[in-house]
């Protein structure tokens, strides 16, 4: 890991030391219903929901009494409702049949359920079973490319690169870190540069420096 590379995710960690996963979950399970029901959506939106919702239904033999409009009705607040409804049922019932009603603990397994791409079988590996893993949502998709800890157009090139460019035991936590940083400074529209804790490490602050660009 080069040294830029160090140096901004000891500041990073220094700055967010207790960051977490921002879904609310119990069990591999919730987490991963959660992780669906997240795509296009906040995660604060998604606790909302999901507290009375796993609450009413936290297993998988649950959600299977739901029937899809039941499931939409609950989850009607959040975006794309209706396709996720449908991705959510399909998957617990591939866990009944393929998983014995447990969620599997491989990339590829994972990758096999409805509604679950690369991004959100991170997520679990990562914070379910503490398998190194990076997961590129908006966040850390902007903002490693941003600083320039990753330069690439799209969320897998993003993925590879910061897995070669992090060590393989901190690939988690710099996931967490980039996803707090994008959250709390690091904005799609307007990012507070003046108080970023790593902006002179950032190639967006040092182009926009340059070019004479005004930063908030």
């Amino acid at each position: 890991m080069n040294k830029k590379t160090s140096e901004v995710l000891r500041l990073l960690k220094r700055e967010y030391p207790n960051t977490r996963c921002g879904l609310n979950y119990k069990t591999p399970f919730q987490l991963l219903v959660a992780a669906i029901l997240s795509a296009q959506t906040t995660d604060k939106k998604v606790n909302e929901i999901t507290e009375g919702l796993f609450e009413e239904y936290p297993t998988v033999d649950d959600f299977l009494l739901l029937t899809g409009e039941e499931l939409e009705e609950k989850i009607k607040q959040i975006g794309l409702y209706r396709n996720k409804s449908k991705h959510v049922l399909l998957m617990c019932r591939q866990l009944k049949e393929q998983f014995n009603g447990e969620v599997p603990n491989t990339l590829e397994d994972l990758m096999s359920l409805a509604g679950v791409g690369r991004k959100t079988a991170n997520v679990v590996l990562s914070n379910v079973f503490g398998i190194p893993a990076i997961a590129i949502d908006t966040h850390v998709f902007r903002v490693s490319n941003r600083i320039g800890l990753a330069n690439a157009k799209n969320v897998l090139d993003t993925e590879m690169q910061l897995q070669k460019a992090i060590d393989k035991d901190l690939w988690s936590l710099s996931h967490r870190l980039l996803v707090t940083h994008g959250r709390r400074c690091c904005y799609a529209r307007n990012p507070n540069c003046t108080d970023c804790i790593i902006r002179e490490y950032c190639n967006y602050y040092k182009s926009a420096i340059t070019s004479g660009s005004t930063l908030s």
